[in-house]
């Protein structure tokens, strides 16, 4: 068992353990690239979850702004486990899978 490997940022280390190695954390995953905050809509079991957030996109013929989405595929850590409905903090990352390039690396909704 590693244990936690500074990433780099000033984000919260998680305070569990795991063995999982595409954690950012213990294992042997680098996380590079753009930062996003998003909410967590669903979680599977194989350690995926999906995040979105809301942007505002301005319409110049009508002078208004509407609400678009950007939904992401993410890997959710074992040590991180964020659930359903948290504030997450995602990190771009190479390739995980053929849908998976992000990784959650701070679960913004643990108080403390």
């Amino acid at each position: 068992m590693k244990s936690n490997i500074n990433i780099g940022l000033e984000v919260k280390s998680p305070t569990k353990s795991c063995e999982d190695k595409k954690c950012p954390y213990h294992g042997e995953l680098k996380p590079r690239g753009r930062i996003f905050t998003g909410i967590i809509k669903s979680k599977d079991p194989n350690k995926t979850a999906t995040v979105y957030w809301e942007r505002l996109s301005y319409l110049k013929k009508y002078e208004r702004y509407e609400k678009r989405r950007t939904k992401l595929k993410v890997h959710n850590p074992s040590c991180i486990n964020a659930d359903v409905g948290d504030t997450v903090k995602i990190m771009e990352t190479r390739p995980i899978s053929k849908t998976k390039k992000f990784v959650i690396i701070e679960n913004e909704s643990i108080k403390g």
